[in-house]
Order: structure tokens, then sequence, then C-alpha cells
């Protein structure tokens, strides 16, 4: 009942989104009282968001796929809960906010994504990519110098079965109980996440839930073909072959290539290896070259699926961006920028209540489509 109150009232509001303010827009049966009991309410806003957008999901035989990324939203003030600095892609730099870390599911014949989960990332519980604050190293002595070699102590990580950080741990978290919500109801193979999530560790949290990452890797990994030569005759077999150069790429491994306003772009596809990744990957490079001044630059997509066709998967990571669009939506129109609660509660209501009313408008206009 408060959220039919609620949600009509935020969708026709002018100026910022408040409490305060949704209360002089609701009509009978949703005053101040009323609102402030609603976001002081906790809320299972996964069954909420997948009642609402399961029913309008069409064919089950449509091929989904999930995609992850963090918000940074900037607040003010010392009490808020989970306030910190993270770094803004906006401003270009750290700013004191909050950072919540959303789950959005992508129709890929609509490419259209529905938002299903946000979770706020406390940098003290889970830390985060770059959570951990380096120390101060202390100079050494200008007549110390550190030892040759390998330190005392150290050893081998394992690649294969990696210790995952309280991050990754707190993201494979959601994502299972995600899934399990959605049960087998739809096809959905494949976790896209942004290159911030291109390595090993995430690639086997991934790999834990029984789905295949997609991402990005640098533009400079050291990427290499696999060793195709005859054995030594001692020691271990060799995995790696020659290191990939980006630029004289073998032709072999060329699936298409296409001229558009003077950018000449060239798709190679191979299975290669990392050396921080304990399994092959699907590499997908995109060059492109400028037919005028000659100047080239690539980037550099992989995914753990080694039979993932190379259109597929740039198609995929493409659809990734859609999330953004919820993110703007989520800002400008659904009051995330513009709340002033400081307690856990009434901030988990509010960034969950700002993609469900995005996900008022998907349905309707699926609707309308239908």
């Amino acid at each position: 009942r408060q959220l039919g109150c609620i949600v009509p009232a935020l969708l026709a509001m002018t100026g910022r989104v408040t409490m305060r303010g949704l209360a002089r827009w609701t009509e009978s049966g949703g005053s101040y009282r009323t609102v402030q009991r609603f976001f002081n309410t906790p809320i299972d806003w996964l069954q909420v968001h997948w009642c609402f957008i399961g029913p309008h999901l069409g064919d089950a035989q449509t091929p989904y796929i999930l995609a992850g990324d963090e918000v940074v939203v900037t607040k003010a003030g010392k009490h808020t809960y989970g306030l910190d600095r993270f770094f803004s892609s906006l401003y270009k730099r750290p700013v004191p906010g909050i950072c919540l870390f959303n789950v959005s599911l992508i129709n890929t014949k609509r490419r259209t994504a529905y938002p299903l989960q946000s979770q706020q990332v406390i940098r003290d519980l889970v830390g985060g990519p770059k959570a951990a604050k380096k120390k101060a190293k202390k100079p050494l002595p200008s007549k110390q110098k550190k030892a040759p070699g390998r330190p005392k102590g150290s050893t081998n990580k394992k690649k294969a079965d990696p210790e995952l950080s309280s991050y990754l741990r707190f993201i494979q978290a959601n994502l299972n109980a995600l899934l399990a919500h959605i049960g087998i109801d739809l096809s959905i193979c494949y976790v896209v996440l942004d290159g911030a999530f291109g390595h090993n560790d995430a690639m086997h949290m991934i790999r834990q839930c029984e789905k295949h990452l997609i991402s990005k890797l640098k533009h400079n990994s050291a990427l290499y073909f696999p060793y195709e030569g005859p054995y030594a005759g001692r020691g271990p077999k060799r995995k790696y072959g020659d290191k990939i150069d980006y630029l004289h790429i073998p032709a072999t491994y060329l699936k298409q290539t296409k001229v558009e306003e003077q950018i000449q772009t060239d798709i190679y596809q191979m299975t290669m290896r990392h050396r921080l990744f304990a399994a092959p990957l699907n590499i997908v490079v995109l060059v492109k070259t400028n037919l005028v001044t000659q100047a080239k630059a690539h980037v550099v997509l992989f995914s753990s699926d080694l039979i993932l066709a190379y259109d597929t998967l740039i198609d995929y990571y493409k659809l990734r961006f859609q999330i953004e669009f919820n993110f703007r939506d989520a800002k400008q129109y659904w009051g995330v920028e513009d709340f002033m609660n400081i307690k856990k509660v009434p901030i988990n209501n509010w960034a969950n209540l700002s993609t469900f009313v995005f996900l008022t408008n998907a349905t309707t206009s699926s609707s309308f489509a239908k």
C-alpha cells in the first residue's frame, strides 16, 4: 500500500526527490510519517523486483546475460552509513560518497537492462577493488639494498584455486542469491563485468557460480600462443609459445575487416594463455587503424568460454553499457543523488526504489510494444 502511494508521486513530482518532497506529492494515505515508515522498513528488494519484472520477460528460450558494475553517489556530511572516498569516473578522482554494486538482467533481443539488485559496498566490511590503503614505506638507507632473488618465505599463488578477497566473496554471494531466486526460468550463461574484473580471481569467482565471464584485459596484457612444438625431453611440458604482438597479429586469426569513415577495424580471435590465469582464454582483439594517419589502437576482450563466437562476445560486452543508462536515470530522475538519509536501511531502500521505478517504465513500454 505504501509503495502504491510513493511510486506515482515519484513519477509525477518535480524538483529534488526527498522524503518531504514525496510526502507533498502523494495523495490520500501518503503522509510524511507513512513515507518515513516505508524507508525505515527492511524490504527484500530482490523479491520485489523479480515479482514485478518476471511476468514481462517473455520466452524462456531468449538468451539473457547478467551485468554488474559499481556506481558512486556523492554525499556530504560525516555520519552517512558507508561514507568513504571512492573513485568516480565522472569526476576522474576519488570523491566522498557511497558506493553501490548493481546487478542487472539484460535481454539480448530487446537490448534492455532490467535492474534486479543494488547492494551498498561497505569498505570496512567487504573492502573493494582499491580499498586497501598502502602503508607508507620507509625509505631504505642509502647503503642498504634489497637482496636479489625471491624474498625468503614467499610461496607460489594457487592460480587454479585462488583465495577470493572479501570484496569478490561479497559479489559472489549476491550473484548466488540472485541466481537461486531466478532458478531455471531463464537461460543465463554469461556474466559481463568491466575491465576492473579482468583477472584470474574474478574469473574463478564466476566459474564457481557455474557461469562464464566476459570482460576486458589491459591493452598491454602479455598474452602467449599455446606452445605446439615438440617436447624437450625433460621437465614439465611447455605451455607458453610466442608472445603476441598486437601490431602484427598473424592473418590466420583474422575474422572480419570493415572500414567506416577512414577507420579500418580488424577483428581477431584466438585461444591464448596468460601467465596470471590458470586456464586458457578466448581472446578477441579489435585493432583500429586510421587510414589517413596510420595511427593504431586496440582493445582486448576475453571470455572463459572457449567456444563463444567473436561477434557474440563483442555484442554481449557492448550490451553491458545498458546498465549505465540505469545509473543515469537513477541519478537524474529517481533520487539517488538527492536523498538525505544517513542510516543503513533507508539508504538501501532509496537505492533499490530508484531502480524499481525504472522497471515500471521498462515494463510499461514493453507491454505497449506487445
